[in-house]
């Protein structure tokens, strides 16, 4: 008899994080000189700013463009054996580095940013701005336009090319919407909308691990307000997440009532962070609340404040406490790129 075996697994299956060639948010400037796209980027970055940090990538065109040329890489280093130079300038650090550049050191690089611009004529990014100058025209680098999210028009322009039209149709995507390239308060709003709807969304973790050493009772069974601790807070998540987990350990899950979602822990040990990075391994592309079960005076409105509050261009947001000023990480929305930290 002969016996049918199934197809090998070689991996585990994780979710795999979404990211773009540099980070989460990106966008490459092209069709412009060097020079136009790094202007545009820089004000780019002042009006987004403080809000999201923005970060920039380039090519050194040194000996390629002397009127756009980058500040060469110190000579000193280039000469150098060593494989990487960091040095504080105070207002800011300097890194330079033999590594090189790829779709896994690329996003580590530059994960404290929450947007990333690229340089399109040197780098290739997942969506794109479009800056239509004579001077570079896109006929022959159609194939970096692979999601156009905006089309800026030089000056005195009202058509598209017809090679452009003619690509963009074949992608079968409505025509992006267009602006003239000096509307710099048009440019910045488009980038802000673009980007709040693709914030990470929203779940909900209610942290129920611990081993209530002290109290010597299981603090997420206590009840002060008809119901078990764990229940309460999913409830409170409930309001404010899309939807919400229970975080334990798998022994404590077991008589988890029907209606809470169970997520075992899968690295033990760690306390509350086991919970979060177990969170993070199922979905490592949302934005987790966690909460922690002890908190029964925790009303509604706190939790409504955070959620109004939170800033996601950032690896977090929390309370600050008034007594000692120590951030409460287990009243927090954590957002993806905080996973990697």
């Amino acid at each position: 008899m002969m016996k049918t075996i199934g197809p090998k697994t070689k991996h585990a299956a994780l979710a795999r994080p979404d990211l773009g060639e540099f980070g989460r948010h990106e966008l490459a400037l092209l069709g412009a000189p060097c020079g136009l796209i790094q202007q545009l980027a820089r004000d780019l970055a002042q009006h987004l700013s403080p809000a999201l940090r923005v970060g920039y990538v380039d090519a050194d065109h040194a000996g390629h463009d002397p009127e756009t040329a980058a500040a060469p890489v110190a000579a000193d280093f280039a000469e150098s054996a060593f494989s990487a130079e960091l040095t504080d300038k105070i207002s800011f650090r300097q890194l330079h580095t033999r590594r090189p550049l790829d779709r896994f050191s690329q996003p580590e690089l530059l994960a404290h940013d929450s947007l990333i611009l690229i340089n399109g004529n040197h780098f290739r990014a997942r969506q794109q701005i479009v800056m239509l100058d004579p001077r570079k025209p896109l006929v022959r680098k159609l194939d970096r336009l692979t999601d156009v999210q905006l089309i800026l028009l030089s000056e005195g322009q009202t058509e598209l090319p017809d090679y452009l039209q003619a690509h963009l149709a074949a992608t079968g995507r409505p025509l992006p919407p267009q602006l003239q390239i000096n509307d710099i308060e048009g440019i910045v709003a488009f980038v802000r909308h673009w980007y709040a709807a693709a914030v990470p969304p929203l779940r909900g973790l209610v942290l129920a691990g611990g081993l209530s050493q002290r109290m010597q009772t299981d603090k997420s069974r206590l009840q002060y307000h008809a119901q078990e601790q764990r229940a309460h807070a999913a409830t409170l998540l409930a309001a404010v997440c899309q939807d919400v987990y229970v975080s334990g350990r798998p022994e404590q899950l077991a008589d988890l009532p029907a209606n809470l979602k169970p997520l075992p822990d899968k690295f033990l040990g760690l306390g509350p962070l086991g919970g979060l990075l177990t969170a993070f391994q199922t979905d490592p592309n949302a934005a987790w609340l966690v909460l922690a079960c002890d908190l029964p005076f925790l009303t509604p409105a706190t939790l409504a404040f955070l959620v109004e509050n939170r800033a996601p261009g950032r690896f977090a947001t929390t309370f600050q406490s008034p007594e000692n000023e120590f951030p409460e990480p287990l009243i927090t929305i954590w957002e993806p790129r905080s996973y990697a930290v």
